[in-house]
């Protein structure tokens, strides 16, 4: 067979399988399109307030964001405009009556209740003291927004309402509730607005939409649902367009450890695990267990012993007598040193009347016995050790 007859007989092969194969992935899949929605990155995953932050600035508007209130970096103007998603309770005395008087020049002040699951014994805030705010026997409960294109739309179910009571120099202007609490109320001080809310989760860049079909909401993004941008639109108009936004989003981006721990992970975790196989490799391997060494089969005691007994054997009995005497006078050089320098009889008197012993006691302990004489020698030895530890 010829190599060109070789080669179309393989492309008729393939032809009379492939074809087929075609037709029938052709027949039974279809292209679709489907759209994953990644979770947010950068300053997105940590700031609530920035899809309403970068809708702002598209329409124009000076908007800043920080997460807390810091009013010597803000320098706030009369015509400004202060988000505060922080917890107010957060929120000092000396930083309270700064914002008042900013609020009676002129500005806008938006501020939340605590949350609902908060402790009953808990403070509500110098802030909200200050506006006559009161939240102490009220709970969060749902409030029905009715618009044109979602009829059936609630808001406020994760805050906390509340009751108010503006002390002196501040009225109220408009307010929203029923007999369960207010969920909204604005007030008027000076030239300026402060508008209470019991939750602003509306605001959030994936807030919760709660509907009478979905009493326990269902994730959205606020700023595309309509209703969100209404009430949005509403709540920033008495500054919209005058002066500077600024959004106090209340949370701080997570740490460079977090980020290691909870993103890294890729490649922290090999390398732990690599890091712990090389030591397991290089540990020493643990095998049977080894006998004791062998001790010791004399002690120091039995060794002066022995050699002692050895040089008694031999006749040296006076150098161990010599041994204990040298013991002794220097003791006596130390303790008595001058009876040590006398010699003689004197030397015997001076250390009998050191003592208290008898002289002829004295005197045999300091004779030197005969080498043969055993008995002497450890009668002498042992006057010689009691006569050292009674110096």
């Amino acid at each position: 067979m010829s190599a060109r007859l070789r080669w179309l007989l393989v492309l008729g092969v393939l032809l009379a399988i492939g074809v087929p194969l075609s037709i029938v992935f052709l027949r039974t899949h279809e292209k679709v399109t489907h759209t994953e929605h990644l979770p947010p990155q950068g300053e997105a995953s940590y700031n609530p307030l920035y899809v309403l932050g970068q809708a702002l600035r598209a329409d124009g508007l000076t908007t800043h964001s920080s997460p807390r209130i810091d009013l010597p970096r803000m320098q706030l103007a009369p015509a400004d405009t202060v988000l505060l998603l922080q917890d107010s309770v957060d929120v000092p005395a000396p930083t309270t009556q700064a914002l008042l008087a900013w609020v009676e020049r002129g500005g806008h002040l938006l501020l939340r209740t605590s949350v609902p699951y908060r402790d009953e014994d808990a403070a509500q805030g110098p802030l909200l003291d200050a506006l006559g705010v009161d939240t102490e026997y009220y709970e969060g409960v749902c409030k029905p927004f009715h618009v044109a294109d979602d009829p059936g739309h609630s808001e406020f179910c994760a805050g906390l309402r509340f009751g108010i009571d503006p002390p002196q120099g501040i009225r109220v202007e408009r307010e929203w509730g029923d007999d369960d609490g207010l969920v909204f109320v604005r007030l008027r001080k000076g030239a300026g607005t402060i508008d209470v809310l019991s939750d602003m989760e509306f605001l959030k860049g994936t807030p919760r939409s709660f509907t009478a079909d979905d009493p326990k909401g269902s994730l959205a993004d606020g700023l595309h649902d309509t209703a969100h941008r209404d009430l949005t639109r509403y709540l920033l108009e008495p500054n919209y367009g005058k002066g500077t936004v600024w959004l106090i989003y209340g949370s701080r981006p997570p740490t460079l450890w977090s980020r290691i721990f909870y993103q890294g992970w890729p490649v922290w975790v090999p390398l732990l695990l690599a890091l712990l196989g090389w030591l397991w490799q290089r540990a020493q391997r643990l095998g049977s267990e080894l006998p004791a060494p062998a001790t010791e089969r004399r002690s120091l005691l039995e060794h002066v012993r022995g050699s002692g007994e050895h040089l008694l054997r031999y006749g040296k009995a006076p150098l161990l007598y010599d041994a204990v005497r040298r013991a002794f006078l220097a003791r006596l050089r130390r303790r008595a040193p001058t009876a040590a320098a006398l010699s003689g009889d004197a030397q015997v008197h001076a250390i009998a009347t050191l003592l208290q012993w008898p002289y002829t006691r004295v005197q045999t302990a300091l004779q030197v016995p005969a080498s043969k004489d055993v008995a002497a020698l450890r009668d002498r030895i042992r006057l010689l050790i009691q006569m050292r530890n009674l110096l």
